[in-house]
Formats: structure tokens, sequence, C-alpha cells
């Protein structure tokens, strides 16, 4: 068993250790890993700390049955006679953080606006297209798609829009209506046939990259979709966000879209919404490319 305890860190690095600890109150998780991954992770919140503070307490074959390692100013760990003990200090130890003076702040300031002043914008992709489905669950082989949507951006504005219903002989389940708001009713009366909805699709992508977050996951139930009709798969070029992001922010408390949504400042006021998720994907690519994550 081992608990680690977590004081004004980065939020990031408490994201980080919900993959391998369980946290059962805030800034205190406990798990159960191997010692050489315990000691890979002390030292990745070592690495991740900033200016909080850390303790771990983990089991070993002593005389107290555990052994413990803190970052605590205030604190040291010793070792009497094979038990360790955690030592109250009156002063703190570690390294002092200097301030810098009002001089120096002004020329740290004039430098970091001489390197923003000479800094090449990174140019805006002439053309992509973002795309996100709605279905009526997690498996394209049984599982059908009930709402196709996608937004083209061209020159660096966005230019059209593209939504489609699409009827299905199915019913819907409850979770899905609950989450997307689509059902039976609405499909029939204002989809199209999966057919007239993927060829509208392919009218309007033509041969522009298409870029989706977990895009894997709707390229297969597109590919089983068009299957299905008798037609061609798309061979656009494919772009999907989510590996990106995993690469770019290690350290999220999750991957789900809405977290990565929040954590690059961009408002989807209506999510599981096939064309609204699509506009959030497509403004989360042109941040990625702003900041030179993402080269398309």
């Amino acid at each position: 068993m081992i608990v680690v305890t977590l004081t004004k860190v980065p939020r990031s690095l408490r994201g980080d250790l919900t993959k391998w600890y369980q946290e059962i109150q805030t800034g205190v998780y406990v798990g159960n890993v191997s010692a050489r991954i315990r000691d890979m992770l002390w030292d990745r919140i070592l690495k991740n700390i900033g200016r909080g503070e850390a303790t771990m307490v983990y089991n070993s074959n002593n005389e107290l049955g555990y052994r413990f390692r803190t970052t605590r100013k205030d604190r040291s760990v010793i070792d009497f006679d094979g038990i360790p003990l955690m030592m109250h200090l009156n002063e703190a130890t570690g390294p002092v953080k200097h301030g810098f003076s009002n001089a120096a702040k002004f020329h740290q300031a004039k430098v970091m606006t001489r390197k923003l002043a000479n800094k090449k914008p990174v140019g805006v992709p002439q053309a992509m297209i973002a795309i996100d489905l709605e279905t009526t669950g997690l498996d394209p082989a049984k599982d059908e798609i009930m709402a196709i949507g996608a937004v083209k951006q061209v020159q660096g504005k966005i230019s059209e829009s593209f939504y489609q219903l699409i009827q299905i002989d199915k019913s819907i389940p409850k979770n899905v209506v609950r989450l997307t708001g689509i059902t039976s009713e609405l499909l029939n009366e204002k989809g199209v046939s999966l057919a007239v909805g993927l060829q509208g699709l392919k009218t309007f992508i033509g041969d522009m990259p298409l870029i989706g977050y977990n895009l894997h996951f709707d390229e297969t139930f597109l590919t089983a979709s068009f299957k299905r009709i008798g037609s061609l798969d798309l061979g656009n070029r494919m772009v999907d966000l989510m590996p990106v992001v995993k690469k770019a922010n290690k350290f999220l408390d999750n991957y789900r879209l809405e977290t990565v949504l929040d954590d690059y400042g961009i408002e989807n006021k209506t999510p599981h919404q096939a064309l609204a998720d699509a506009q959030a994907t497509l403004n989360l690519a042109i941040k990625l490319n702003e900041t030179g994550v993402l080269k398309i």
C-alpha cells in the first residue's frame, strides 16, 4: 500500500497521479504499485511539483512496517536505529527562492518584447474540415450514425458548415437520447437516408483534410457505413487531435473533449451535438496550430 499527499501542486500533476493511484480525498492518493513504478512516480512528483509539497508513505520491511519521503521544508526524515522518524525543524531548510529587482524585471520585459516582436507567426492552414458524428452506440458493426456535423475553414476563415440527421430503423437507447437530445421522432421528421447523408458529406469535404478529436472512432463508423451502402470509403487525409493533445499536455486530468476544451479556453455550449462538437474541434485545431503543436 502506498499513500501520497499533495498540497499546492499544479493541477496537471494531480491528474497525472490518478492514472496509478486513487484520489480518496483532495490531495490524498492511495495505490499499490511496484517499487520501481513507485520510485519513478516520486521522481515525476519532484520534477513537476512546482512550489507545492508532497509526502509519500509506503510498505517496508522494518520495525514500523513502513517508510516515508517528504519534500516539506519544515520536516526532515531521519533514521533512528532502522526506524524512520519525521523530525520537526525550527527553521525551514532548502534553497531560498530569490526575487528580482525592478530593474531586472524591466530588462526581462524588454528582452521578451523583442523576442515576441521578432517571432514569426505560425501560418494558418489554408483549408481544413473538422468533423464529428453522433451514433447510437460504440460498435460500428451493429450501431449506426444518427448525425453528421462538419465545419470548413478556408484561408483562415470559417466558410461553411454541414449538418445532417440520418434516419435509422432501430430505436435509440434512452441514455443516448438523454446525452444527444436526438429522438427517433426527430430523425424520422428531419433525417435523410444514410446514402444521401454520406453522399452529401462527400460533396461537402471534397479532397480537403479531415480533422477530428478521437477521429479513429468516427473513421471506423464512416468506413462501416460506406461499406453498408456499397460505396467507396473516404480517401481524405485524417488528422486526429487526441494524440497531439496527449503529447503536448501530458498531465491533464483526462483527455475527454470537454476537459481538453476547458484547458484551452474553448467554449462549447452544446456538447454531444455533432455540429457544435465539430466547431469546437476546429477551434481546438486552430489553437494547436497557433502554438506550433499542430502542423497541417
